[in-house]
């Protein structure tokens, strides 16, 4: 699911039941018991996490189990020339070849073998910043959209409370430091 400003109503709530979906809410469990488990919540988690395309030959590399979209800052450590965590099973992988990146759906041993053979997508190193500063565009994009969901159809008083906390849980409007590769 793409998460931006341009999110429908439907989406932002699909979005917020994938939230919930870590939470133990006791029947009924409406909609403001399972806002109020969220905002009760530590630390929210939403499965997932940055897909990267070639859009030229349309080549997806998706995040493998357990990557999470908390984690989407992670791909700054690319920087300084490190590879993010990007889940397992498959197990993404970004690697460095010369001026670029070649983001692996499937890293380390398996790169040339079973399902995920060969499947990588490559981009310019010097890409990776302003990347990251579109997906944090797009998050805060995601955030009006939030917004605009509490008001109309969502938990009302509450939305500005739940808005803050997957800000804070999400950190999409932190300041984001992503200095090009030297």
């Amino acid at each position: 699911m793409v998460l931006n400003a341009g999110c429908a109503d439907d989406r932002v709530g699909l979005f917020v039941t994938a939230l919930a979906g870590q939470l133990d809410v006791q029947p009924p469990g409406g909609r403001d018991e399972v806002v109020d488990a969220l905002l009760a919540e530590g630390f929210l988690i939403a499965a997932g996490g940055l897909q990267v395309r070639d859009s030229t030959i349309g080549t997806v590399v998706t995040p493998g189990c357990c990557a999470g979209l908390e984690d989407w800052r992670d791909w700054a450590q690319v920087l300084i020339g490190d590879s993010p965590w990007l889940g397992h099973d498959p197990g993404p992988e970004v690697e460095i070849v010369g001026d670029g990146l070649r983001v692996w759906q499937d890293g380390g041993p398996n790169r040339n073998r079973g399902r995920w053979a060969g499947v990588h997508v490559d981009l310019p190193h010097r890409a990776l910043p302003g990347l990251l500063s579109g997906v944090q565009r797009g998050l805060v994009g995601f955030l009006d959209a939030l917004t605009g969901w509490a008001t109309r159809v969502g938990p009302q008083q509450r939305g500005t409370s739940l808005v803050k906390a997957i800000d804070k849980n999400f950190a999409i409007t932190a300041p984001l430091d992503v200095q090009p590769f030297r």
